[in-house]
């Protein structure tokens, strides 16, 4: 029996009579019915398969349950389980529809009421909230009814907790939140139940709004935590009020803490699990961004379908519009919200963005570019805490390193990471779900298993303190990454590129602000700016210690000197004081390199440090204070140092002066004798075969060609062509840091 026939059997026991005689009544016509139709099927079908057997099961299954919840709703009160044969036996029909099928929501607004009125011992009630499981949405009334039985104090403690418990884990199934946030007063008195605290601060922190954040909820809170030490719980709905509105709290709270809240969804995950895995579809193909709703109809399309993301749909659309369309005028003069399922244009969400229902299910606006324009723009902080709340429970839960006897569902969990992932880029932002994510999965990642998702993951870690980042992410992602192949090598420090690009980008739009942005704790702009020269000095380590491990290939190489690409020019392309030059373990590699692409790029980066160091000091001079300016006089010996050695190399034939980091001892001790000329433009490794060709262009009848023949106006007529070889970067150095006048 579908959930939509149980839905219409559940209201029609709720519009029969309680009294006595007309149960038994009802109860012994239904049976007979029930009878007459167990007949019926038999006669016709005679021998079913297999198929119309199972059928049939689950038509008893049903029938049974609508029997348990006619007894449940109008049964005795507090009849001992264990002398209670029927009692069982109801329980048990619930038990297995529930873990199968899940429950339609007029189902579970009886078994709430039951649950929580009193009317059996907690026993029977644990049960019964523990076997509630959603078919399709839950009633927000039958919510709002359920908490006011906790205020007729008929339940036991336990089942005040179970019920708390149950809540947050089921809170994204609710179809609206509006009148439970009306009630936000009586959870947040729960937080005198000591054994309630920590699931009521969970509870708030979803409910949590802008407007519920009150000076006397503050003081109350901080003299809880002052009473009971420094309570995760406490703190997570602490940090979340400081965010709000930083003025009213003063004390520190801690930065580093990702994970406040233990895990609430434990006890039904395995019964979701089942029933998702009994309604599920072929596994789909990775979803696009899409600017209006699916192509799929709502109301057959579960959440617990076997695509993870769920399909966009309010509830209230069905029950209060049906079919027919709502207009601006009746939104605004109705107060009515507009329906996500009409929302197919950006113009139309230009004009009703005052009014717009957002989905029961967060998760649904990762596949909807119209919800993530709504939530780019409106930025409300608790549309985020749903998104981020149904995020983490998703990626735990489906995680295919987690799940070892699942692995057959890779690709679904691949296709889903893809979609968080175009979310993200869409947004231009991460989401701390994400981040949360890596720090517990690292430690299981084999480096192998979704490895494209999992390095974009990182790539879009949002801004915070690289000293908190880096034992629980980067510290671990180092251990794969000296143990693996150069081409994850090369994956690492792309990703973590793309990382440094999203940072400075963050950095730079919130500049004139001097302070992170979405972070709940204000963070100086310096300690910002260190964060990233610490990022950037990280990636220098990986890069030095992996060219020692691979033999300086130059296949890694270039991956090195892109991430030094973006790095030379942060001053000049992100308006943010910082110049870093690459530590001198890539640059003399890049520098005797045997690849002429190589020592090109070189030279451009060379070039651009020039470009970004000049508008800094001229910056500089114009400035009465320097205490923004994270590079010092350092920075500079540093690039002249290297400048120095370039020239020496290519241009004068007189590397190594003193000061120089390479002992001219080695390249005696290594055979190479005349190492002054053996590194300029004319007889560099990686130079020599530009030498021999222009030589032979020059005079093809030659058979030798004489090296030391290239001076004088020859030298010019070389340099061009070299730079008619695509050496650009090569010519741009050159033109920028030497004077052509002084030929060699």
């Amino acid at each position: 029996m579908s959930p939509g026939k149980r839905v219409k059997n559940s209201q029609t026991l709720k519009r029969s009579s309680p009294g006595s005689n007309s149960y038994q009544t009802n109860l012994l016509a239904w049976k007979l019915k029930g009878e007459l139709s167990n007949s019926k099927s038999i006669s016709k079908h005679g021998q079913d398969n297999s198929v119309e057997d199972d059928e049939h099961a689950d038509d008893q299954a049903e029938d049974s349950l609508q029997v348990a919840l006619r007894y449940f709703d109008t049964g005795p009160l507090k009849t001992p389980r264990s002398k209670d044969k029927t009692l069982e036996q109801h329980l048990k029909s619930v038990e297995n529809v529930a873990g199968k099928n899940g429950l339609a929501p007029e189902e579970i607004d009886i078994l709430l009421n039951v649950a929580l009125s009193g009317k059996f011992g907690s026993a029977v009630n644990s049960r019964i909230l523990k076997c509630m499981i959603p078919a399709t949405l839950i009633s927000e009334n039958s919510v709002v009814k359920a908490v006011s039985w906790l205020c007729v104090g008929k339940c036991c403690g336990s089942t005040k907790v179970l019920f708390y418990r149950w809540l947050i884990a089921m809170f994204d199934f609710i179809d609206h939140k509006e009148k439970i946030n009306l009630l936000y007063g009586f959870f947040f008195a729960s937080l005198q139940d000591d054994a309630l605290c920590p699931y009521a601060c969970h509870l708030l922190y979803l409910l949590t709004k802008k407007e519920n954040v009150k000076p006397f909820r503050v003081r109350k809170l901080l003299d809880l935590q002052a009473k009971t030490g420094r309570q995760p719980h406490l703190q997570a709905l602490l940090s979340l009020y400081k965010f709000f509105v930083p003025t009213l709290i003063s004390v520190s709270l801690p930065v580093n803490k990702k994970i406040y809240f233990k895990n609430s969804e434990n006890l039904w995950k395995t019964a979701l699990f089942a029933v998702r895995q009994r309604n599920q579809g072929p596994s789909p193909e990775p979803l696009k961004l899409m600017s209006g709703p699916a192509n799929v109809r709502p109301g057959k399309r579960k959440w617990n379908s076997h695509s993870l993301i769920p399909v966009v749909n309010s509830s209230s659309h069905s029950k209060e519009y049906g079919e027919k369309g709502i207009s601006l005028s009746d939104c605004l003069g109705s107060n009515r919200s507009f329906p996500v399922e009409q929302l197919k244009s950006f113009s139309q969400l230009l004009q009703n963005i005052h009014c717009l229902e957002l989905p029961s299910q967060m998760g649904a606006v990762l596949n909807n570019s119209l919800l993530l324009h709504y939530i780019n723009c409106v930025r409300d902080e608790s549309v985020l805490l749903r998104l981020y709340h149904w995020l983490s429970q998703t990626l735990q839960e489906e995680c295919i390193w987690y799940k070892v006897n699942n692995c057959e569902h890779g690709k679904e969990f691949t296709n889903f990471l893809d979609t968080v992932i175009k979310a993200e880029c869409f947004l231009q932002e991460g989401f701390y779900s994400c981040e949360a994510f890596l720090y517990k999965s690292l430690p299981l990642w084999d480096g192998f298993c979704c490895r494209s998702q999992f390095l974009q993951l990182v790539s879009w870690i949002p801004f915070g303190s690289f000293s908190e980042i880096k034992p629980v992410i980067f510290d671990r992602l180092a251990q794969l990454f000296f143990t693996s192949t150069i081409y994850f090598k090369c994956s690492v420090i792309e990703s973590l590129k793309e990382l440094l690009q999203n940072w400075l980008l963050c950095l730079s739009m919130d500049i004139h602000r001097k302070m992170v942005p979405d972070n709940p704790v204000e963070t100086t702009f310096s300690g910002s700016m260190n964060s990233v020269s610490k990022l950037i000095g990280y990636v220098g380590w990986l890069a030095t210690n992996a060219m020692r491990l691979e033999s300086n290939r130059t296949f890694l190489m270039h991956f090195v000197l892109d991430f030094y690409e973006k790095v030379c020019d942060i001053y000049i392309n992100y308006s943010l004081p910082l110049v870093m030059v690459f530590p001198p373990g890539v640059f003399y590699l890049a520098l005797f390199s045997l690849d002429a692409s190589v020592l090109n790029q070189l030279c451009y980066i060379m070039h651009r440090y020039r470009k970004n160091l000049t508008a800094a000091k001229k910056n500089e001079l114009t400035l009465k204070t320097k205490s923004e300016f994270i590079f010092n006089s350092r920075t500079y010996q540093e690039y002249n140092r290297y400048l120095t050695a370039m020239v020496g190399c290519l241009w004068t034939s007189k590397p190594f002066q003193k000061g120089s980091y390479i002992d001219p001892e080695v390249f005696k001790k290594v055979g190479v004798a005349k190492y002054k000329n053996s590194l300029n433009l004319i007889h560099h490794p990686a130079l020599l075969g530009y030498a021999v060709s222009f030589l032979l262009e020059e005079r093809p009848e030659d058979r030798t060609v004489i090296m030391s023949s290239i001076r004088g106006k020859k030298w010019n007529l070389y340099l061009d062509y070299l730079f008619s070889e695509g050496l650009q970067g090569l010519k741009l150095f050159i033109r920028s840091s030497i004077h052509r006048s002084s030929v060699p």
